[in-house]
């Protein structure tokens, strides 16, 4: 099984690639799979790739369920 986290560019870098961040992590990561990418979207990253661009509503969603089984699993 793969996850791909939900992570919002903060930042764009040469070369296809961009800084996202979520809950205070920041990585750097290849854009080259999408189009046309801008500071503020938000991007699914998996491997070190932005694979799918979400609204903020399906990031957020996908986060709060990330945290239900990180909770879950901590119990």
């Amino acid at each position: 099984m793969c996850v791909a986290i939900p992570m919002k560019i903060v930042a764009l870098l040469p070369a296809c690639r961009g800084r996202v961040e979520c809950d205070g992590v920041e990585r750097e990561v290849n854009l080259r799979l999408l189009d046309h990418c801008e500071v503020g979207d938000y991007v699914l990253v998996h491997a070190g790739y932005a694979i799918e661009k979400v609204s903020r509503a399906s990031a957020d969603e996908n986060l709060r369920i990330l945290e239900e089984l990180k909770r879950s699993l901590e119990s």
